[in-house]
């Protein structure tokens, strides 16, 4: 059986970041991903995103590179690049060389600021990009700064995923048109389109721009993270009446605390008496009590520890590869088989050209 996206030629321009990780998630799903690589580069196995992907190492800055570059795109479906606006243009592969060699192809470009708008052209990274949306700044605990919180939000969640989605749009699209398009993806529209919950809420009275005040960012004392005997962490998000009605029952809190679970006047009370509930115990022990209840519970695990979860383990959440632990493509689906991660491999250009024999309007008649 073959990955959903069996047949599908990608180029992913070399880069860091959100390019490299949608690739990876194309290839996951069974799209034959070539990297056109800085040459001299090289990727191990700790290099997760480059994972089931053949690189090939071209040297852009002369029109010799130009044109092998070229050469490969006028046989694929899709084109993904992170340089900054005008980088590929300056290269020679910007999208009119590229859609005059392949009418069809979808150019995907991920940026941060995206392709127009004044700060199109500034440097940044995925803190700068969720600042400006709202997103960080709702992110954190009352009287204290927002934290980094990583680059999911930013380079992955809004950035590399919604490239994904653009980019299988526009196929679908071309299925129709015959013509391909370019997606130009910005992590500050994507972590802005994240956000959209909460712009609702707040439109509604239900948020505020306090942060550690709110439903969801440590405001409530019902869903939050607690620190246990020894040290360790677990979450609790019993957003829902009856679930923390059995969370209260299950901790053997008094049922009147129970009670006005959406009165913020007893949020900060209710906070400090969990607080000293869960200090009882460690996590461990609250995990033989509540874990698999509907108290909506769960151990805050590490990187370590969240590959041998039971839970992990039965689903095949995490895979190993050349002895790296890392997450196993997802998501699933009930007749086509994600890819197993092979090792990133090395070709040679003429390899690459081989293999990509025919250009997609001659596959579309064979």
């Amino acid at each position: 059986m073959a990955g959903p996206l069996d047949g599908l030629r990608v180029i992913e321009m070399a880069g860091i970041g959100p390019g490299p990780f949608c690739g990876m998630v194309l290839a996951d799903l069974g799209a034959d991903v070539l990297c056109i690589d800085r040459t001299g580069a090289t990727h191990d196995a700790t290099d997760i995103t480059a994972r089931g992907k053949r690189f090939v190492a071209i040297d852009l800055q002369g029109a010799e590179g130009t044109e092998a570059a070229l050469a490969l795109i006028a046989r694929a479906d899709v084109l993904i690049e992170g340089f900054r606006p005008g980088v590929m243009e300056r290269l020679g592969l910007g999208p009119r060389p590229c859609h005059h060699r392949n009418a069809k192809l979808v150019y995907g470009r991920m940026t941060g600021w995206g392709q127009t708008g004044p700060l199109a052209g500034a440097a940044g990274h995925d803190i700068n990009y969720i600042a400006l949306t709202g997103a960080l700044h709702a992110i954190g605990r009352a009287g204290e700064p927002p934290p980094p919180p990583l680059n999911y939000v930013g380079d992955y969640g809004g950035g590399a995923m919604l490239l994904a989605v653009g980019v299988l749009a526009a196929l679908h699209e071309a299925r129709n048109s015959g013509r391909g398009q370019v997606v130009d993806a910005a992590m500050t529209d994507g972590a802005a389109l994240l956000s959209s919950l909460f712009y609702g809420m707040k439109a509604a009275g239900r948020w505020s721009n306090q942060r550690g005040e709110n439903l969801l960012d440590g405001g409530a004392h019902f869903y939050d993270t607690y620190p246990c005997a020894d040290g360790k962490f677990v979450a609790i998000g019993a957003l829902e009446p009856k679930f923390f009605a059995r969370l209260c029952e299950l901790c053997g809190l008094e049922e009147a605390l129970c009670a006005g679970q959406m009165d913020r006047t007893h949020w900060p009370m209710m906070k400090l008496r969990l607080a000293d509930v869960f200090r009882t115990r460690t996590r461990d022990e609250w995990c033989d009590l509540l874990e698999g209840s509907d108290a909506c519970f769960a151990p805050v695990l590490d990187w370590d520890e969240a590959p041998a979860h039971p839970h992990n383990q039965a689903r095949g959440t995490f895979t190993t590869l050349q002895g790296v632990v890392q997450p196993a493509p997802a998501p699933r689906f009930s007749r086509s088989v994600t890819r197993h991660p092979a090792a990133a491999r090395a070709e040679s250009l003429e390899c690459a050209l081989e293999t990509w024999s025919t250009a997609p309007a001659d596959r579309a008649e064979a």
